[in-house]
């Protein structure tokens, strides 16, 4: 996954919110899409993208998924930007 991936999928406001959501912690994609006005349908298509992303991770518990921040790949975006500012990645 490069950051073109990341970035287009960054570019969706659904998928910031989901992000968003997961700051907080896992959670099911059931408890997600209960955020939204919108199919479960396109609450996963938007899980999908965003795990192809490498944005986010999945971990079966169970009978449910559990969706979770991909904090490796959020660190390595944070660095890219601050470099671009002339800041300290660390």
């Amino acid at each position: 996954m490069g950051f073109q991936e990341t970035f287009k999928a960054l570019s969706d406001p659904t998928r910031r919110e989901i992000l968003a959501l997961l700051k907080d912690g896992a959670r099911t994609a059931g408890d997600i899409a209960a955020q939204f006005a919108m199919t479960g349908a396109t609450v996963s298509h938007h899980l999908a993208v965003l795990r192809q992303a490498g944005l986010i991770d999945q971990d079966k518990r169970g009978k449910f998924i559990y969706y979770e921040l991909n904090m490796t790949v959020l660190d390595e975006i944070t660095g890219w930007i601050a470099g671009l500012r002339g800041g300290d990645a660390t």
